[in-house]
């Protein structure tokens, strides 16, 4: 919302409320978001990687079974052929039966290789781009896919046109490759009816397995065009608003104006229990205005002094003041005083550099408590 306001003749001045850019989509999608789009079958994927691939593998396929295929189709050919010599049993039942089984096996025997070699082309292309991660959600019917307005949307998006102009692409590429392939060959084709059958076969073959290589390669080319295109229409699509990544913050991590007064109370936990330690302390150790360092040396156990509680400032002044009431020495000492507050933290000993200091102190305290 935008409001003009008139500041006087010659001027005037507007206000601007930017929660309106609150919803506009430019920031990069969150691990959580890619990972919420995976497990609902959303991924960046291109079917072309798959066709181009399945393409040169599939013909080089077929240049090396050819001949193995051609046997079994000769031999398929053979025995109906032969059939023609008992055609008064072809009405029986039992032999129908028999000769439907017969046909079957050998063209699975036939094409049963190209197949196999084609869908694990397919399994294995879809696993380099994405990996492993089944799920059924797509599978799952939507039924705002029926809602006219959103039909005629998806049919007019940005990702249709890619998708037709790559078609047409494709399209023309496919008829100048065999265009090209077939016109050089011309004249060898019409020569074709002078060849016996083998030869002939053989000929179409290597011709077809050419142009589907030349095809191919021109695949490829297309594939990375469309996986590059496919990856970054997909993390366009999973960008997310401002107000999104910060939603998704707090749910995850919480409210941070939360997290902050929680913070602030354990702070505040922290000194109260710190302060409760300051009576039962040897020294207090000061510089004498800015830092004040608590320390406790237990002689019955082993080990160097502790800091019990130091602080700076306003903090400092407050650990003098409970020491006082607590009747608690405090030494003046700069340089001890800056060194314990910057090298060893609440409840920690202090650093073997720091024993000869402090066990002067430690001395100084004990020879005046004894005095008293």
């Amino acid at each position: 919302m935008i409001v003009s306001k008139v500041k006087d003749n010659n001027s005037f001045y507007i206000n601007i409320n930017l929660s309106f850019f609150d919803g506009e989509k430019t920031e990069k999608a969150t691990p959580k978001k890619k990972q919420k789009a995976r497990s609902e079958g959303q991924v960046a994927i291109s079917k072309e990687i798959a066709t181009a691939i399945t393409l040169i593998l599939g013909f080089l396929s077929l240049k090396v079974l050819g001949k193995f295929m051609y046997k079994q189709i000769a031999s398929v050919m053979n025995f109906n052929f032969t059939l023609i010599e008992d055609a008064n049993n072809i009405i029986s039942q039992d032999y129908l039966l028999d000769l439907f089984i017969y046909l079957i096996t050998r063209c699975i025997i036939i094409a049963g290789p190209i197949c196999i070699i084609a869908m694990l082309i397919g399994i294995v292309t879809n696993l380099l781009q994405v990996g492993w991660h089944p799920t059924t959600k797509p599978l799952k019917p939507k039924f705002d896919a029926f809602n006219p307005a959103t039909g005629f949307k998806r049919l007019f998006s940005f990702k249709q046109v890619v998708d037709a102009v790559i078609a047409i692409i494709k399209l023309v590429f496919l008829t100048i490759v065999i265009y090209n392939s077939a016109k050089g060959e011309v004249y060898q084709l019409r020569n074709i009816i002078y060849m016996d059958l083998f030869s002939a076969v053989l000929y179409i073959s290597n011709l077809c397995v050419d142009i589907g290589l030349k095809v191919g390669y021109f695949f490829i080319i297309i594939a990375i065009i469309d996986f590059v295109y496919q990856k970054y229409s997909h993390n366009k699509k999973l960008r997310m608003s401002k107000k999104e990544v910060k939603d998704e913050y707090k749910e995850v991590e919480g409210d941070p104006i939360i997290k902050s007064k929680i913070r602030q109370k354990m702070r505040e936990s922290s000194l109260r229990r710190m302060m409760q330690e300051v009576p039962t302390a040897d020294v207090v150790i000061t510089n004498p205005t800015h830092f004040a360092v608590a320390i406790k040396y237990d002689r019955e156990k082993e080990g160097a002094p502790i800091v019990l509680a130091k602080g700076v400032d306003h903090l400092a002044q407050k650990i003098k003041n409970v020491a006082k009431e607590n009747k608690v020495e405090i030494v003046e000492n700069k340089p001890l005083a800056r060194a314990l507050y910057s090298t060893v933290d609440v409840g920690k000993e202090i650093p073997p550099e720091l024993y000869q200091a402090v066990a002067e102190v430690l001395a100084f305290v004990y020879k005046l408590k004894n005095m008293v």
